[in-house]
């Protein structure tokens, strides 16, 4: 039997790895943030825990099948079709490898949750500036940006984007505030563009807090 204090090590190490993660689907304004994140993490170290320690005799893998098969479900509610593309998959792909990390704390395999989230980190922190790099030639893509709330906003972004030859296909808009709102653009770049210059260009806007690519 496991001792509430091993209990509460195992617990709190997936809650704290949970919100790590979590912080940065979060920082991008994703479907599945801060809590959806820790609440996977937890969930799958408690369903581990009793799996292992609960039934004395059962096999513990049959719980935790059931745990990777099922997070499908909540993945699939962060995937979301847009025109010819297709967004949110790195954001189910975070909630399924957090819930894996959540089954090895639950299993006491701390080194192996730890590596795992240490590398699931540096591929969502780091690793999208390697993929703009090898992907820099999509003429296609999305813009998110956090702004302001004020008249003529849109406007500069028109502007900014017209003059540097990026056409805007399609605007969504939706309000975080009473003083910003979250912006995302689908654009087609011309064949002169440079999706670098464009971000800079964005930044550089009054009344734009943040801009990032899908």
């Amino acid at each position: 039997m496991i001792n509430n204090f091993d209990l509460l090590v195992r617990l709190g190490l997936a809650c704290v790895i949970g919100g790590i993660i979590g912080l940065e689907r979060e920082n991008l304004n994703r479907p599945a943030g801060f809590r959806t994140h820790i609440l996977v993490c937890v969930g799958s170290a408690l369903i581990m825990i009793i799996s292992i320690y609960g039934f004395a005799g059962a096999d513990p893998s049959r719980l935790a099948a059931q745990v990777v098969s099922g997070i499908g479900f909540l993945g699939a509610g962060t995937i979301i079709r847009e025109g010819a593309s297709v967004t949110g998959l790195t954001t189910a792909a975070s909630l399924w490898a957090v819930s894996g990390i959540g089954l090895a704390v639950g299993a006491g395999m701390y080194i192996a949750a730890l590596v795992a989230a240490g590398l699931i980190w540096v591929t969502l922190v780091s690793f999208w500036r390697i993929e703009q790099t090898f992907l820099s030639k999509r003429r296609h893509r999305y813009l998110n940006l956090i702004m302001a709330d004020q008249p003529g906003q849109v406007g500069k972004i028109g502007t900014v984007l017209g003059s540097m030859n990026v056409h805007i296909k399609n605007i969504q808009l939706k309000r975080l505030s009473d003083k910003r709102l979250s912006v995302k653009l689908f654009v087609k770049l011309s064949s002169a563009s440079c999706i670098e210059e464009v971000l800079e260009s964005l930044e550089s806007v009054d009344g734009i807090y943040k801009v990032s690519l899908d």
